[in-house]
């Protein structure tokens, strides 16, 4: 075989190698994939049937029952509601008029769920990164105030 052929064939297999890799890489990417659905879009069957996926809203005030390790709440997007059940500890931020994701699947119209993600603030900040921004914030007010011109 001439070295030009050889050359040929082994870059042949190594893009067979490469979009078998790539192949593989895709499927297990689109098989742990999991989208997010509001109450809405559940109501309206947009979410996959028998697959997991993640709703999301606010939980709705007096709608928490819980038996033990058992919870059952309802998660609203004020449009929508769902009813979600979850066995297991919830997390520390979960509240009721606050915002959730859960993930799991949909049961006829109640939502089984496998885990349950409590949403914090969009203004939360770790105490010290706050407390780095008021020191630098008055850090930075003292040098303007020490300019010349400035106040007068």
């Amino acid at each position: 075989m001439k070295t030009r052929n050889k050359r040929l064939l082994l870059a042949g297999a190594a893009l067979g190698a490469l979009a078998v890799a790539v192949a593989l890489v895709m499927n297990a990417f689109r098989s742990n994939l999991v989208f997010f659905y509001t109450p809405t879009q559940v109501r309206a069957g947009e979410a996959p049937q028998g697959r997991v996926f993640r709703i999301g809203g606010l939980v709705q005030a007096d709608s928490v029952a819980r038996e033990g390790v058992r919870v059952r709440f309802r998660v609203s997007d004020t449009a929508e509601v769902m009813t979600v059940e979850y066995q297991g500890i919830l997390p520390d931020l979960f509240k009721e008029g606050k915002g959730v994701v859960a993930q799991g699947r949909l049961e006829g119209d109640i939502f089984k769920a496998q885990e349950v993600l409590a949403k914090h603030d969009e203004n939360y900040m770790p105490p010290e990164a706050a407390e780095a921004l008021e020191r630098a914030r008055k850090g930075g007010a003292m040098k303007t105030s020490a300019q010349p011109g400035a106040g007068s």
